[in-house]
């Protein structure tokens, strides 16, 4: 999923998110950076004028859907792709 993270609260936000799922691989990647969605200060290191690739892995497919529904709110449209 590609998402946009436009202010700090977002990124505050996505990595609070992120935490409340401990049983998932949670990879944000730009470019050539993959970064722990955990980390807030990979987080904060990542460029958030561009966009950001989410891919989750885990055993519990409910878990990935329910954490790809409650990023939804950041996800770049089709008809919005910034990079």
């Amino acid at each position: 999923m590609i998402i946009k993270l436009n202010t700090i609260q977002d990124v505050n936000d996505f990595v609070s998110m992120c935490n409340k799922y401990k049983g998932e691989y949670i990879d944000v990647k730009q470019g050539r950076q993959v970064i722990d969605g955990r980390s807030i200060l990979g987080m904060y290191s990542l460029n958030h004028m561009k966009n950001l690739e989410v891919e989750v892995d885990g055993d519990d497919l409910n878990s990935v859907f329910e954490f790809y529904e409650s990023i939804k709110k950041w996800q770049v449209n089709a008809n919005n792709k910034m990079k």
